[in-house]
């Protein structure tokens, strides 16, 4: 017989996304995040591999990264706007948890499932900061793809990649509800 956990269900169906750039101080302290880091690393991750790791970025570190964004969108030779859009990104932010896709080899648990735990890892820090009533948004933008600004910003391995920026901070607003899909298009009831 389940358990329902109604306030859980209710939290899944009506949580939304606060736009980065709507977020401002206070950002959680590092007492604050330590909860939120322990309830995404409870993510499904077949094997316990634990593919993935958190690299936390305060205010200086997000503005070391905001100026190496502008350096290497310069040199990548992208659009004046594109450069500017990426470096606010960092430099309006005040804290943001980068979650880092970092592989194991295994025989037994394919590299497409890790990439899949890592993904998952973002979704669960998002809403454990959601839930416990902060704003925060996923994002991740030229910048966290560039090999040049991960190895050099972030330290990343060669063989690592950022699954997510996760900002969180405090929410000045609530954005107004967005369209959700249509389940009937998207569902498939196969019973045979």
């Amino acid at each position: 017989m389940p358990n329902p956990r109604p306030e859980a269900l209710d939290f899944l169906l009506t949580r939304r996304s606060r736009p980065a750039k709507t977020l401002t101080a206070p950002w959680p302290a590092r007492a604050d995040l330590g909860p939120l880091l322990e309830a995404a690393a409870r993510t499904p991750d077949h094997g316990k591999l634990e593919p993935w790791r958190f690299i936390v970025l305060e205010e200086a570190a997000l503005q070391r990264l905001a100026a190496l964004v502008e350096s290497r969108g310069v040199a990548l030779g992208l659009e004046a706007e594109a450069i500017e859009k990426a470096r606010r990104q960092y430099a309006d932010a005040g804290l943001v948890v980068a979650v880092v896709e970092s592989p194991k080899a295994s025989e037994k648990i394919p590299a497409i499932e890790q990439t899949y735990s890592a993904g998952a890892v973002c979704l669960a820090l998002l809403n454990a900061a959601l839930a416990a009533g902060w704003g925060a948004n996923w994002l991740s933008g030229w910048a966290s793809h560039d090999r040049a600004f991960v190895a050099e910003g972030l330290g990343l391995a060669a063989h690592e990649r950022i699954a997510g920026m996760i900002h969180i901070g405090t929410e000045t607003n609530a954005p107004p509800e967005r369209p959700r899909p249509d389940l009937a298009a998207i569902t498939q009831w196969v019973d045979a």
